[in-house]
């Protein structure tokens, strides 16, 4: 009987002292959604790549930092798809499929990869504290910024004209830099026309030209293009669908912001800061 006794004592103290050994060593974590992920730093060639595109396609809305702009964007460091990302592999279906995304992107498979290696070069643990933001954005020169004015805007733009006064219309050096790269994106819809922060003046919209086999050119509005159908509004008010197989009919785009489009992958920091120091100097 004392032997049994101290058999079940034994026992007891044994699983006690499991006990207060577990409680003292807490158990791993296990990383997932929540946990912030530490990856190993990225190919600098892929890092550069994708800086440049994030800049071009993301930035805007979602901040230089990836820590959400003040255009509406979401922190992505706290995203779960980019907390549950290692090289490109969560974020390349979710970037490519419209209907979880309303951005709907053209990006390669690489180009997601390249953009995922610099946005995981973004350090973060639950204690971030945030952007760090410069006092102002108008750190270039002016001197300069006005001979790439001159370069590459003067063509479209004048600062006797349509930007006559632009920095008293805008006071924000911010929402200015904003502006002049893209004015597309201070309001409006493609192919409806909208207002410019800059002038208050209207941006011609989107417009297109149809030529059909017999002839007939149908011009208008563009509402809506893809690989099947063009839909345009006539200058009478009137919707009118056409459909599209390949290159029949002819379509012609015409829109007045596609220089700015495409000087957007063109420009450097420098150039961008040159520029707005030259045009806060507009009042």
């Amino acid at each position: 009987m004392r032997a049994a006794l101290a058999l079940l004592m034994a026992a007891a103290a044994s699983n006690l002292a499991a006990q207060t050994h577990e409680e003292a060593v807490p158990a791993r974590p296990v990383q997932g959604a929540g946990q912030f992920p530490s990856l190993p730093p990225g190919d600098p060639a892929s890092v550069a790549r994708g800086k440049a595109a994030y800049k071009t396609n993301c930035a805007y809305c979602h901040g230089e930092d990836a820590r959400g702009g003040e255009n509406g964007g979401t922190n992505l460091l706290r995203s779960d798809y980019v907390m549950r990302d290692h090289t490109g592999e969560v974020l390349d279906p979710f970037l490519k499929t419209a209907t979880a995304n309303e951005h709907k992107f053209a990006f390669t498979t690489d180009q997601v990869k390249d953009i995922a290696a610099f946005i995981h070069e973004f350090k973060i643990n639950s204690r971030d504290p945030g952007r760090m933001r410069p006092p102002t954005v108008v750190v270039g020169d002016a001197k300069a910024g006005q001979a790439y004015f001159q370069s590459k805007c003067a063509s479209c733009h004048s600062v006797t004209g349509d930007l006559k006064g632009i920095a008293s219309k805008i006071d924000d050096p911010r929402s200015l830099q904003q502006t002049w790269l893209m004015p597309l994106i201070m309001g409006g819809r493609p192919g409806g026309g909208m207002q410019t922060a800059s002038a208050g003046s209207k941006v011609p919209p989107v417009t297109v030209t149809v030529t059909m086999q017999n002839g007939e050119k149908v011009e208008g509005n563009l509402g809506r293009i893809d690989d099947f159908i063009v839909t345009l509004t006539q200058p009478d008010g009137a919707t009118r669908t056409i459909r599209r197989e390949g290159d029949i009919p002819k379509v012609e785009i015409h829109d007045p912001l596609k220089p700015h489009k495409d000087l957007l992958p063109v420009y450097t920091d420098k150039n961008i800061h040159d520029v707005t120091a030259y045009l806060v100097t507009i009042k």
